[in-house]
């Protein structure tokens, strides 16, 4: 499990590469928090920036260039990546990477 500011249990389900048209990189970090609801949304928001700092900052990519950005997200279960299911709560963040920092992206 991974340790985050809001103490809930997080496990992460997959990591995902994507080259961008421009040739950028961006990582997709997906974790699974278990019982989280769409009340916990405040709850988790500060697990986004933590998450970004130990995880992202520190994932080693298999392409060979430093990811521009990473997209976090957090879901109640595991889920199939790119389906939405209305069923499972799911809380999404992005950041851009610059200079070993995340800076948070609004959507």
């Amino acid at each position: 499990m991974i340790a985050v500011p809001s103490g809930r249990a997080l496990a992460l389900q997959e990591v995902r590469e994507e080259t961008q048209p421009d040739g950028t990189l961006w990582l997709r970090l997906r974790y699974v928090a278990p019982g989280m609801t769409r009340a916990d949304r405040a709850a988790v928001a500060d697990d986004f920036q933590a998450l970004c700092q130990t995880d992202a900052l520190r994932y080693q990519p298999q392409a060979p260039v430093t990811a521009a950005q990473a997209v976090i997200s957090i879901a109640a279960a595991p889920m199939e990546f790119g389906v939405s299911n209305p069923e499972i709560p799911q809380f999404f963040e992005a950041f851009r990477l610059e200079n070993g920092t995340c800076i948070w992206e609004a959507f």
